[in-house]
Order: structure tokens, then sequence, then C-alpha cells
């Protein structure tokens, strides 16, 4: 059994299209089957290597590893061309060279006669040779098929055109290629977005016009923005790669995607072998989903909670990069990452975290430290009990700080808020104790005293 994923070319793999890849990858596991990715690059004026290189990183970032390809539509331009030809040979297609201008003023015509604008056959039965090339569609009869998620969908033939196989400098039109190679592919189920599916009775008409065996037809309902418009780019229906770019796990996005649209119970989280023994077209919801950005994010920040450190590192690496974050050997990465992943929403977020383990600063928050920093008494006296922990441990510096609250007669907030000021530089960081313990003694104490130069220092 199998199924392909075919994006086109024109600009960078986005949310729909990443779903329906996913669904496409997810049926072909379940059936034990095969993947295949196919570029459809007919279209020469906008497709471009920099689309198909964004589309590959996409799906490697991603996971969703292919079977087969990825193919090119225009590698096997002159197998269209020989289907086109057997059409014409079999008077099943003919050449048509009525000018633009005919064809916009026939449009108009028949639009103002409330009739449906196609094509009127002109060129017909004039024997050319020469111009584009239409597929002599059948003017009676129903195109009936049944679509897996949909259900019976019936097209009467009248409502259909001779529509253009090949463009008159002989170059195939998508709905030639796309039955061609579904063919010569051996495509068993064409899973593809509901935007398509007026191209299916067309291209039905092909596959019986070439006495072949049609496949399954299974077409998604589009994804809507949270406020039920059209996805846009305010809704988040930005490249794949700029959700890596925002933190974002791609075992996360791939779950949030699986749920736009396919339902188990109630279950909200999967993994993608869950996914994979679950998943059914059928499940499929006929209706429009809505994409929501907030669930989207907590999904992600539940799965960094429960992800591996391993996990978490191979992705985290590209983060510590970007924000040129340089990882020593002391404190322990690992012991890092592990202490900040149930507070973390994103990887962006974690990488900033990471920073203050590794990296010192000169300057602090400035609303903060004007909050926080109104006496350097309780500092300077939680130096003086930090300076003589033999032991530098979580609870022996937790232990500290409640001395500090009990000799001063201060609440815990008072010494405890502006350490973390101290420790991080912008107040943002967990369990203080840990933190202290994680980042080593020797930088602990550097930064209080910096701290307290700073508030000496300060018009606070």
């Amino acid at each position: 059994m199998k199924s392909r994923f075919a994006p086109s070319p024109t600009g960078y793999l986005h949310i729909g299209g990443a779903r329906t890849a996913l669904f496409v990858w997810a049926w072909a596991k379940k059936q034990h089957g095969k993947f295949v990715l196919r570029i459809e690059d007919t279209d020469l004026e906008r497709s471009t290597q920099a689309s198909v290189d964004a589309i590959l990183q996409g799906m490697d970032w991603l996971g969703l590893d292919y079977d087969e390809g990825p193919f090119y539509q225009t590698d096997r331009f002159d197998r269209h061309k020989q289907v086109v030809q057997q059409l014409l040979d079999e008077k099943k297609a003919y050449y048509c060279e009525c000018s633009k201008e005919r064809l916009q003023i026939l449009r108009e015509d028949l639009t103002k006669q409330g009739k449906k604008a196609k094509y009127d056959g002109c060129c017909r039965d004039k024997g050319l040779n020469v111009g584009v090339v239409r597929f002599n569609n059948l003017e009676e009869g129903l195109v009936v098929f049944n679509d897996v998620i949909k259900g019976k969908i019936s097209i009467n033939n009248k409502e259909l055109d001779d529509l253009i196989i090949a463009r008159s400098d002989g170059t195939p039109t998508y709905n030639l290629t796309v039955v061609v190679d579904d063919h010569d592919m051996q495509i068993d189920c064409v899973i593809r977005g509901d935007d398509h599916i007026n191209n299916t009775p067309k291209q039905i008409n092909l596959y019986q016009a070439l006495n072949w065996d049609l496949p399954e037809f299974a077409h998604l309902p589009m994804i809507l923005g949270s406020d039920g418009t059209r996805l846009s780019k305010r809704h988040g229906a930005v490249s794949v790669m700029a959700y890596r770019d925002a933190g974002f796990l791609p075992e996360a996005l791939l779950n949030y995607l699986a749920r736009l649209g396919w339902s188990h119970g109630d279950q909200e989280i999967f993994s993608m072998d869950e996914v994979i023994k679950l998943f059914e077209l059928k499940n499929i919801n006929k209706a429009p989903a809505s994409f929501n950005q907030e669930k989207l994010l907590w999904l992600n920040q539940e799965t960094i909670k429960n992800s591996s450190v391993e996990n978490l590192l191979n992705n985290l690496t590209w983060h510590l990069q970007n924000q040129a974050i340089t990882v020593t050997d002391t404190p322990d990465i690992k012991t890092i990452v592990q202490h900040l992943q149930g507070r973390c929403k994103t990887l962006v977020g974690m990488a900033s975290e990471v920073k203050m383990f590794y990296q010192d600063f000169d300057i602090l928050d400035e609303k903060l430290a004007k909050k926080h920093f109104k006496d350097k008494a309780p500092l300077k006296h939680l130096l003086t009990k930090l300076k003589a922990l033999s032991t530098w441990q979580a609870n022996n510096i937790k232990q500290a700080i409640k001395e500090v609250c009990f000799e001063l007669n201060i609440s815990f907030s008072k010494v405890g808020q502006p350490f973390r000021l101290a420790l991080s530089g912008n107040g943002n960081a967990g369990s203080i104790d840990i933190v202290a313990e994680l980042i080593g003694k020797d930088k602990a104490l550097s930064r209080l005293k910096m701290a307290i130069d700073f508030l000496k220092n300060s018009r606070y």
C-alpha cells in the first residue's frame, strides 16, 4: 500500500502542508506500506530550489521519513508528454488555438448569462496540430466517487471543463501530471487538502480515459484560525521551521497537528507510535479544524516536561548556538536541563535560562533592582553566611537564607528575591537554593558581591 505527500515548491512547508504530510505518513505506517515524497514542480515560473530545500528541511526536522523519493515531476516530463500524445492519438484530447482575449470574452458572457464559465469546445473538431492541448471531457453522465472522509460525492460532467493538459510549449499541467505520477507510482490512496476536491472529478475522467484503476481519495478539511477565518500568518500559518526557531519540539508540533481534525476519545497527548496505531482516515472530522496557538504552547510545555534529557539536548543545541551560549563541563548541562524542563514552555526560554549557569554578566535588570534592592543588609548578611559554608549544597544554602531571615526578622522574599536577581541578572530563575548550587560557590559569591556593589553605588 502506498500514499504520497506532493507539495509544490512555491513556498515553505506550512502548517497545512505539514498536517497533510503527517496524515499521509501515519496512514502509510498504519498500512505497513510506503510513504512517497513527490515534489510537484511543474509550475516552472514559481517553483524555486529554496522552496524545495525548505520543504526537505521541514520534513527532516519533523521526522517524517519517506520510503521513496523525493521525486520531481519535471524529471518525468517525457513520460507525461507520452501520455498526452496517447490521448491525442485516441481522440481523447485535442489542440486548441483560442486566444486569451477570446477566452476572457467567453467567460464574461457566460457569467452575465448566469452560466458556469467554462470552455465551449470551439476547437474540439478543428483537427489542429498546434496550441495548447485540451482533454476531451465527457459531456454527459456523472462522476461519482466515495471520499474516505467526506463520503459520496457526485459531479455532473456538464459542470466540468475541457481542461488544458499541456501548454503550448509542450509542458504538461498539474491535473495530467498528478494522474500519471499517481498511476505510475502505484499510489493506492490520494490524501490531500480539500482545496483539491474540485480537481478530483477531472482527474477521475482522465484515469478512466486511460483505462487505469482509480486510487481511493481522502480530502482533508481546511484549517481555520481561532477566529474562524482562513488561517494566515497572524494565526500561526508560518513556516514549520519558524516553530523550530520559536523553541517548539517537533513531536509537540506533530502531536498538535494530529489533533487538528482527528481525535481518539478525549486523549490530547500522543506519541507518534500511538498515532500510527490509532489513526484512521474515517475518523477525521469533515468540518474545518481550528488552530489555537495557546493550546500548541501548552502541549509544547507538556512535551518538554515529559521528554528525555537526551532528546531535549538534541533539540536545545541549536538554540544554544543561536544565542551564542557556550556550555562548559561544569556544571553538567544534563543536570541543568533536568532542572529547567519542568518550568520552560519553549526551548528558546530554556536556552535563555541556561545562559546564567555558564555566562557572567555585569548588568542587572533595572526595574527589578529598584524593586528588590532597597537594603544591602540582607545581601551582606547572606554573603557572610554563604562564605562560611563548607558544603555547597541546596539544603545548606536554603538554611543560610532562613537564618538571615530569622536574624534580621524579615520575610524569605526579602532575601530570596534580591539573591535571585543577583544570581540571574534578570530575576528569571527557579528554586534559588538549587540554582545557587548548580551555578557553583565561586560564581554565586562573585555575583552576590557584584549585587552589593551595585546597591552601594545606586540611587535605590
